[in-house]
């Protein structure tokens, strides 16, 4: 098999780092623009973190950051992961990563540290740390998924609304697994649907399949 799907390739990238990064190339050079040598947060800038920080970071979050930490188009549209020089230590934690209105943080437990591809967590209002994903490079999937659905080009939302119920018989489920915040993402010709239990979110491969889209399903559309 050739190319990149969202929904195929997806399985192997949940069980696998090495196939994590490869699913998150694969999606930048399928739905924006490629990953390049200049893409990637420095060595230097991450040694500089946890000198700083003191502490080690995993190899999972080094790698992540050293492969898209500068493409901000990929994981930050509507929440943001932060610079390695922004990344600060609370309740025992390593928060990389904030919510856009301060209520959430993400972050890897110190205690965790030593792992190489440790558990993320996620504290709500400055509350204890929560489980959020198994692993960070699965975090850093559904970080992918869900900030692409948000950004400013070929993306659209809206609330949901009843006739939204058949999205699972309309569209594929991209097998992800669904944390407590209960997002779920499908995927169909062109589009790839946000799901947050509130909202629904689209994100297409160009303007004909996202007006294809909102004509399918009409609503009040934001950008519509």
């Amino acid at each position: 098999m050739t190319g990149f799907d969202i929904v195929r390739d997806l399985p192997a990238a949940l069980h696998d780092r090495e196939a994590a990064w490869t699913y998150v190339r694969g999606f930048a050079a399928h739905w924006g623009v490629p990953l390049g040598p200049g893409d990637g947060t420095s060595a230097t800038d991450l040694d500089a973190a946890e000198t700083a920080l003191g502490v080690t970071l995993p190899t999972a979050l080094r790698e992540a950051y050293a492969l898209f930490g500068r493409r901000p188009d990929l994981h930050t549209n509507l929440h943001g992961l932060l610079a390695p020089e922004d990344f600060y230590l609370h309740a025992g934690g390593v928060v990389f990563r904030e919510e856009n209105q301060g209520v959430a943080t993400w972050g890897v437990l110190v205690t965790d540290m030593d792992a190489a591809d440790p558990p993320v967590r996620m504290s709500v209002d400055d509350g204890p740390w929560e489980p959020w994903y198994d692993t960070f490079s699965v975090a850093c999937l559904e970080i992918l998924l869900t900030e692409s659905t948000q950004a400013e080009e070929v993306c659209d939302h809206r609330d949901l609304d009843d006739g939204d119920d058949d999205l699972g018989r309309s569209f594929t489920r991209v097998p992800l697994p669904v944390p407590d915040d209960g997002v779920s993402f499908y995927a169909g010709p062109g589009v790839l649907l946000c799901d947050d239990g509130a909202m629904l979110s689209v994100r297409a491969r160009d303007p004909e399949a996202l007006d294809r889209f909102r004509d399918a399903h009409p609503g009040d559309w934001l950008n519509g």
